[in-house]
């Protein structure tokens, strides 16, 4: 479980995010929706200590992310693609993060076996370093990286940008089917609001660093948030 406490963020004057209380339970898919500037990469960089908060704090399984590094092994994320290594071809980069998060050659290897189809034949046996790769690719090697190890927690920041429609659809399946593991927590943002409501239960909307809207997916879902923002 994920505990949002009295998190507040702020540059100089400036307060960028202002939340009380969330709570993210344990195999939730959890969706994040906001305009630009609505607080979403900010709430997910304070869950990932990336960034300290200027107030409160944020425990993930009852440890303080911000006070000890116990929740990394069972945490990953994917934010965007400064998170790569971009000297690195992508078999470089996924045995690095397997080396990382205790997995052997073989079971990477076991585990992208599962994502050929999502690959599309641009990213394994290429002979490209990640740098030379194109925004999308680059994603799809974040993403899938994202997943070595097994982890328990899963944090997606926009996974749909840059993709074409074709791999948006594969992605989309790969994240329900994740989803559907209950031991597995996924946190998705998206400007997408049709994405975000087709893989996530839950939706919270922000606006100006703060919670408007905290929403159970249904199949009226869709519709209440386009509401929501042509207001």
């Amino acid at each position: 479980m994920i505990q949002v406490n009295n998190i507040k963020k702020a540059y100089g004057s400036k307060t960028v995010l202002d939340i009380d209380s969330l709570t993210i339970n344990k195999g939730e898919s959890f969706g994040l929706v906001g305009n630009n500037g609505a607080g979403k990469t900010t709430l997910f960089s304070l869950l990932l200590d990336l960034i300290k908060p200027t107030a409160g704090h944020i425990t993930s399984n009852e440890i303080r992310v911000d006070e000890s590094e116990d929740w990394k092994p069972f945490t990953s994320s994917f934010i965007d693609e400064s998170f790569l290594v971009g000297y690195l071809t992508p078999e470089e980069y996924f045995y690095f993060i397997g080396d990382i998060r205790n997995q052997n050659k073989a079971d990477v290897d076991s585990l992208l076996s599962n994502f050929y189809d999502f690959f599309h034949g641009e990213i394994l046996g290429q002979k490209k370093y990640l740098r030379d790769l194109s925004k999308g690719n680059q994603k799809k090697v974040g993403i899938v990286a994202s997943f070595i190890g097994n982890p328990e927690v899963v944090i997606l920041d926009e996974p749909f940008a840059n993709l074409d429609p074709t791999t948006q659809i594969r992605l989309k399946g790969i994240i329900k089917d994740l989803a559907a593991d209950k031991d597995v927590t996924v946190l998705v943002s998206s400007h997408d609001l049709m994405h975000v409501t087709d893989v996530c239960e839950r939706i919270v909307v922000l606006n100006k660093g703060e919670m408007v809207k905290d929403i159970k997916t249904t199949p009226e879902t869709l519709k209440e948030l386009e509401a929501f923002f042509t207001v």
